[in-house]
Formats: structure tokens, C-alpha cells, sequence
């Protein structure tokens, strides 16, 4: 009897311990908060882009428009691959389009837009990532989508066309 009883038992084992494993595996590792009501936009000042001209993020989102915040940086491989999403949205005359270029090499980043074109209605600094950190971001690429100074959506990792496709309809 025993013999019969130590194998059932085994395979029983290697069968619970197969299937936790199997649904440990199809559950997804990527970590992707909710914005369950809208948060208000940080406080905030840096440099524009271009000009190093000091400016505030009083500035920058003003009124009721859409804005897209996305930061980007020109040695992030998946800001590449987002970058013809954002020149697609670029055409559409309800949103602007403000880049924050993210710990970036300047003149790295002015080749990447002179090369990719630019999207950005205007692009400020974040040099030593503490701007990102003030937004929550967990790296680069990010995408936030403000009306009347609060965070509506935010989007991380690359843009994508359903991702395009959402914030077309958020926006119309």
C-alpha cells in the first residue's frame, strides 16, 4: 500500500507545484498605476530648451487646452519608436505638445530632433530627473494628458497606435 501511495503522492505535489508556477508566469511583471481621479500637475521651475530661458510650469499649461507632456530623451531607444505618434499628433490643432527631455546630452537631443523632426510646441529641461520625479514618472518614455492643470491620463512606455488612437478620442 505504501508504494502505491508515496508515487500518487509525489505527482500530486509536482502538479500543485506546476500549476502555481504556470499561473505565476502568465501574470504580467509590469506595474501600471491608475489614475483613478484627476491629480493636479507639480509646481515647477527649469529652462526652455532652446532659449535657457528660465521658466514655470505656470507657464507652460495654461487654461482649459489639452497638453501632452511626454519626456523623452535621445538615448531612449523606445522614444525613437514613439516619435512618429507624437508627429502625428502633432497635426492636431486641440492639444499641444510639451517635451521634457529627461538626464539628456543638449546637443544629443537637438540631433535627435533635427533627425526625427519636431513634435514639441515646447520642450523644457530636466537635467537631473528631479522634474520626472515630481510628476511620479519611473523613467523615459512618459506620457501625461492635462486639461485645466490635472493629469487626465498618464501613459507609460512608448506611445502606440491604440494609445493614439485614446488620446484622440480623449481629446476631441
Amino acid at each position: 500500500m505504501k508504494n502505491k501511495i508515496f508515487p500518487l503522492f509525489l505527482i500530486f505535489t509536482f502538479s500543485i507545484i506546476f500549476f502555481v508556477f504556470y499561473k505565476g508566469l502568465q501574470n504580467t511583471n509590469i506595474y501600471t498605476p491608475e489614475i483613478k481621479s484627476e491629480i493636479k500637475i507639480p509646481n515647477f521651475e527649469t529652462k526652455e530648451f532652446f532659449s535657457k530661458d528660465k521658466i514655470n510650469s505656470d507657464q507652460i499649461f495654461i487654461g482649459s487646452n489639452y497638453y501632452l507632456l511626454n519626456i523623452w530623451a535621445s538615448w531612449c531607444v523606445p522614444c525613437k519608436e514613439e516619435h512618429k505618434y507624437l508627429m502625428n499628433l502633432s497635426k492636431k490643432e486641440n492639444i499641444k505638445i510639451i517635451g521634457q527631455n529627461y538626464k539628456d546630452n543638449f546637443e544629443n537631443a537637438k540631433n535627435f530632433l533635427i533627425n526625427l523632426d519636431n513634435p514639441y510646441d515646447l520642450i523644457f529641461l530636466d537635467n537631473d530627473g528631479t522634474i520626472a520625479i515630481e510628476w511620479g514618472a519611473y523613467g523615459v518614455p512618459e506620457t501625461f494628458l492635462i486639461q485645466n492643470n490635472k493629469i487626465i491620463k498618464k501613459i507609460i512606455g512608448p506611445l502606440n497606435e491604440k494609445l493614439l488612437f485614446e488620446i484622440k478620442e480623449l481629446t476631441q
